[in-house]
């Protein structure tokens, strides 16, 4: 039996994992991630947990041919950069240089959501596919392809930022800055928006007496609630929402023809009150969608766990990028 060691590095927690050649975790360990420290704080940390796994394992480093790392961010193969990880303030660090001195193996580093997709494609919603497309319906719209088995990001490496693709044309303001993003409308953050922004006008909805009036205290989950008690301003605004998400997808499904596409993240647990409708949306906005259909919308498998295998996976199933540290196929 081979094992891979990956680790999964988030504005909340650090993960570290020993993922079995079947894809299923053998052990796992976390940290808080602590951000807003020095940066060699948390490099420590991130060697911290992953040795902390291995131990726990009974296991040595040596029983291990990698160490694949998702991050929130792209590594730019030209120059070795991290290039932008906003939950820790870095931009153009040499990841590789502060991580190489500490564990003794080649390194691959992923943008996370890039690992959930994949962790989806080998042991989740996607398994027995080769093309598959991940959404993360959560505080932003992550992304990823998987084509042939492969994780895709374009021919610089740094694609598929699904959620930055336009949606509306000088729309509504985006985190990263852009206008009309697909993020701006199809995220969780979207959806309570879009929910507030109807209270003001009907503040009577039931959705304001399941946060007590106070509504700085909605969630995505109290949406749809609401619409399952019958109320008329949350299912208006579910509705708009599924009519955004179905747009951005029907664009995604005309680029590149997945076999299957699935959704993860907070709004995603809403289940069939969401994935149905989704699909319906769908091959009504998407171009010849009765003649040649549209991919199955099916919901993620793996949860948390999604990034983690994805991550531990990134030797047998990475990009040529990896090849810049000297590892190869």
């Amino acid at each position: 039996m081979k094992y891979y060691l990956g680790l999964d590095v988030g504005g909340t927690n650090f993960v570290a994992g020993i993922i079995d050649e079947n894809y299923k975790i053998i052990e796992k360990a976390h940290i808080p991630a602590g951000a807003g420290r020095d940066i060699k704080e948390i490099i420590a940390d991130m060697v911290k947990v992953s040795l902390e796994v291995v131990h726990k394992a009974g296991m040595q480093i040596s029983d291990f041919t990698s160490w694949g790392i998702g991050m929130p961010s792209f590594v730019n193969p030209e120059t070795n950069l991290l290039v932008h990880a906003n939950c820790f303030g870095w931009k153009n660090v040499p990841i590789y240089s502060y991580l190489e001195p500490y564990i003794p193996l080649p390194i691959y580093i992923e943008n996370d959501a890039n690992c959930a997709a994949l962790g989806e494609t080998l042991a989740g919603g996607a398994r027995g596919h080769e093309n598959v497309l991940m959404l993360t319906l959560g505080t932003g719209l992550g992304g990823g392809i998987i084509l042939n088995h492969k994780i895709y990001a374009g021919a610089d490496m740094m694609g598929a930022e699904l959620g930055h693709t336009k949606l509306v044309y000088n729309g509504e303001q985006c985190t990263c800055g852009q206008y009309g993003c697909a993020e701006a409308y199809c995220s969780a953050t979207a959806l309570i928006r879009q929910a507030k922004e109807g209270l003001k006008r009907n503040p009577d909805s039931f959705m304001a007496k399941l946060c007590d009036g106070d509504i700085s205290r909605l969630e995505a989950k109290t949406v749809f609630e609401a619409m399952e008690q019958g109320d008329i301003l949350a299912k208006q605004v579910i509705e708009q929402y599924i009519d955004y998400l179905s747009c951005a997808i029907s664009s995604f499904v005309v680029i590149f023809r997945p076999e299957i596409i699935i959704l993860g993240g907070g709004v995603a647990n809403a289940g069939e009150i969401l994935r149905k409708p989704l699909q319906e949306r769908l091959l009504v906005n998407t171009y010849a969608g009765d003649e040649i259909g549209v991919p199955e919308i099916r919901l993620a498998e793996c949860g948390n766990d999604a990034g983690l295998i994805g991550a531990a996976m990134l030797e047998k199933y990475g990009m040529d990028r990896n090849k810049k540290q000297g590892v190869e196929e």
